[in-house]
């Protein structure tokens, strides 16, 4: 139970509510900026304007999956209001006060140990990572079958990085009846591929290996499927860039092709945020009740 733990959450999207559910039925003493649209807020929930004052209250702050953007701005979907972290909300916050997101950027990084803020970064954890990578591929794979012509099953489908969501997009796609294969930079994730029955290669020589794909999943977050690459990769193909934004795709490029390429970060929010929320949210309430056990809370 998170009893007598004070909780604010500012901004975020339909993820968020199902996190918010989650704390008010842990018993948390709950405060969230930015729902002034929600149109039906749980009970237990007390919806505020963004302030100092609120801030300086909080036991834990809770930003939404994408923490905020390199001016501080925080995206709030249920809110007509403009939410915006600074300095000053920094300072408010009491040195006891650990900040929770998704994934944060070098601004919200820099305030936090600027001012001595504990900051978890909760899509850094792997069971939330993987549990996060089943939307993901169950999203990639509605993209792919909006836009190709062609079934999944009999296609050459390729996807890049063999980490958490490498790993479960190319099984989903194996399930399906693609011939898979994976573009790898280690040799243990080169040995667990085969293993698996897909086709893997190094990265380094990518190029040797996409003339013939259909389907090509990147997770890679650097720059990998470059002009040269696109060069060779048939017009018929669809890209998914799965990677954080930029991605890692020379979409300029692939557009003066004619190849189509999307980037596609974020699925499980757009394609199943209820479950997504659920995620996240029981990841959240495992660490903040870790945390106040091992202060004696």
């Amino acid at each position: 139970m998170l009893t007598g733990v004070r909780i604010v959450f500012l901004g975020g999207d339909a993820r968020q509510i199902e996190v918010i559910r989650k704390c008010v039925e842990m018993d948390a003493t709950v405060s969230a900026a930015g729902f002034d649209q929600w149109e039906a807020p749980c009970d237990g929930v007390s919806l505020e304007l963004m302030s100092v004052e609120l801030l300086s209250n909080a036991d834990v702050l809770v930003l939404p999956t994408v923490g905020c953007d390199d001016e501080g701005n925080i995206s709030a979907l249920f809110s007509s209001q403009h939410l915006q972290f600074l300095e000053e909300h920094a300072v408010a916050l009491p040195g006891h006060c650990t900040v929770y997101t998704g994934m944060a950027k070098e601004y919200l990084r820099r305030l936090c140990v600027k001012h001595k803020l504990k900051l978890v970064e909760m899509l850094d954890r792997d069971d939330v990572a993987i549990y996060n990578s089943i939307p993901t591929a169950e999203g990639a794979l509605v993209i792919a079958i909006q836009n190709t012509k062609f079934t999944i099953h009999g296609s050459k489908s390729m996807v890049l990085g063999m980490g958490r969501t490498g790993f479960t997009m190319a099984r989903t796609l194996q399930g399906l009846g693609a011939s898979v294969k994976v573009g790898v930079r280690k040799q243990e994730h080169f040995a667990r591929a085969e293993q698996m029955g897909w086709k893997p290669f190094l990265t380094e020589n990518l190029l040797q290996h996409v003339p013939d794909a259909d389907l090509i999943f990147n997770t890679i977050p650097g720059m990998i499927i470059t002009a040269e690459v696109l060069s060779r990769i048939p017009k018929h193909s669809l890209i998914i860039d799965l990677a954080s934004a930029p991605g890692g795709c020379d979409f300029r490029y692939a557009e003066k092709r004619g190849i189509k390429a999307i980037l596609a970060p974020g699925l499980p929010g757009i394609v199943a945020p209820e479950t997504a929320g659920i995620i996240m949210a029981n990841a959240l309430v495992q660490l903040i009740s870790d945390e106040t056990f091992n202060k004696g809370g």
